[in-house]
């Protein structure tokens, strides 16, 4: 007869305990190697998006309802980005006194962010011409203002293709 035949449970869930609580350092070491940027998707903190959600929704269903803007830059490269707009009204004229800002910015990482203001502006069509700081995704941010009207747009792009941009 063996006499310590009790002590196989005790030991095996000390060790499974022992396991449990080491993968959860190791996560959270792992984790910590991470930066974690807060969002910019309305081109603000989440706080304030999240506070005035129905304002930038009612603030977008007003602009697309007296306006039209596209997207029309071909493929964004890296060392020669160029980001262009074309802003009309519903009925086809071109719109030349809008105020766009832009900031080009990574999904996570903030620290490369670009932004640009003062475009070149010709018969509706907003031209921004920079460098970007690496290859790989980013998202366009684009604030437009016409008098009272405001509108956000957020496009996913991706230098490495050509690919269409995603719109949200």
């Amino acid at each position: 007869m063996k006499k310590n035949k009790g002590l196989h449970w005790p030991i095996g869930l000390a060790i499974a305990i022992m396991c449990v609580i080491s993968m959860g350092a190791w996560t959270i070491v792992e984790t910590a190697k991470e930066p974690v940027e807060e969002s910019n998707l309305y081109m603000r903190n989440y706080q304030d998006a999240d506070a005035k959600a129905n304002d930038i929704i009612n603030d977008r269903i007003a602009f697309n309802k007296q306006y039209d803007m596209q997207y029309i830059s071909k493929q964004l490269n890296v060392n020669d980005a160029e980001i262009v707009y074309k802003i009309t009204t519903k009925d086809g004229k071109p719109v030349n006194d809008a105020n766009l800002s832009i900031i080009v910015t990574r999904p996570q990482v903030h620290s490369q962010d670009v932004t640009l203001n003062n475009p070149k502006i010709n018969d509706g069509i907003y031209k921004f011409n920079t460098k970007l700081p690496g290859i790989g995704r980013w998202d366009i941010l684009a604030s437009v203002e016409i008098g009272s009207l405001k509108r956000y747009y957020n496009l996913k792009v991706d230098t490495r293709f050509d690919l269409k941009p995603v719109v949200y």
